[in-house]
């Protein structure tokens, strides 16, 4: 692909993610994860098979800054895991479906959902910077939001009639995937809606790419009428490091509040060693570890899922080690229901 030298680095970096399983392998130097046993070759095809399709069902997408946190040669290295499809990912397992948080009863207008009381989610677009394997909205169907200013026309006017509504989450996909003049358009039409206070942005760009934290961005929200929150989404201390911790400070050190989601996942953040050193990481840049979530059970992530009782026993066990602003909320989404449900 071509890019021409204009074109800001993060997004000649988003152009330049890694879309193929196999050069994953060959750039972390895994080994094939089937078997070279010629007796087991009739095996290793169907796994090929139904890696295959799990991919087919959701792409591979890792950013380099991503990956250069991975350690070579290491197959249960927990960011790895993170984005690496697996057979599991095709087994139909009963509980698990298309859409676990009952998002499509929560659209009032196309690309507008509202869950709970004085906010409403906007899904910007549907684009990430990394494809996380467990994500919730892996099955949305994204080609039913609006894409352009003139299609939200009708959707922000739904939300100019609605004066309960005083926070406007800007969700996806990941809504800094937008470049900046078309964020600092959509920003100025939020701004012309009298009652909405507060944007919210959902995000895991400054987590997997670091570059796209620039002065420009953050001026778009420092200079904005509306108070601006961004909601980041780590999941384990590997990830707060380098080029990531110094995008957190900066955002951090603008004056932006920042907070941290992060999902409970087996094996790659279900200790509580690992969550006292993810939550130790985020409190010493300033961003507060806001929700541990107990997995969405979308169709796909199955074998990520912790049990509550495990959850609930390990946040415990962080009061024990960790001052309580540090201690994220444990926390389900429950379709229904007038907020997140805290498990304790």
């Amino acid at each position: 692909m071509s890019i021409s030298e204009k074109t800001p680095r993060w997004q000649q970096e988003l152009a330049n993610a890694i879309r193929n399983v196999d050069e994953l392998y060959k750039r972390l130097n895994l080994k094939e994860i089937f078997s070279d046993n010629e007796e087991c070759h009739v095996e290793k095809a169907q796994n090929k098979e139904l890696i295959s399709e799990a991919i087919r069902q959701f792409p591979v997408l890792v950013t380099e800054s991503f990956l250069k946190r991975m350690t070579p040669a290491d197959s249960s290295d927990p960011l790895l895991l993170q984005i690496l499809p697996t057979i599991q990912e095709v087994d139909k397992i009963p509980g698990f479906g298309l859409d676990p948080v009952g998002d499509s009863r929560a659209i009032f207008a196309p690309g507008i959902m509202q869950k709970y009381q004085g906010r409403a989610l906007m899904i910007t677009l549907g684009q990430c910077a990394i494809h996380c394997r467990y994500c919730f909205r892996r099955k949305f169907p994204y080609q039913q939001s609006p894409k352009s200013l003139e299609q939200w026309e009708a959707s922000l006017k739904k939300l100019q009639e609605n004066p309960s509504i005083e926070e406007i989450i800007l969700s996806g996909g990941d809504p800094l995937v937008l470049n900046d003049r078309r964020l600092g358009q959509l920003l100025e039409q939020l701004e012309s809606i009298s009652h909405l206070q507060r944007v919210r942005v959902h995000t895991r760009l400054p987590i997997v790419l670091p570059s796209r934290v620039t002065d420009e961005l953050l001026k778009l929200f420092l200079y904005s009428r509306l108070q601006p929150i961004f909601v980041v989404h780590a999941n384990h201390p590997n990830e707060i490091v380098d080029d990531c911790a110094d995008a957190l400070h900066q955002v951090v050190r603008a004056g932006i509040p920042v907070l941290n989601q992060a999902v409970l996942l087996r094996g790659i953040n279900d200790t509580t060693e690992t969550q006292a050193e993810l939550c130790n990481r985020l409190i010493n840049l300033g961003v507060i570890p806001y929700y541990l979530h107990q997995l969405d059970r979308v169709d796909g992530a199955a074998h990520f899922e912790v049990s509550p009782e495990a959850g609930i026993k390990m946040i415990e066990e962080l009061k024990q080690l960790l001052p309580g602003y540090a201690v994220p909320k444990y926390v389900r989404e429950i379709p229904g229901k007038p907020g997140k449900t805290e498990l304790k």
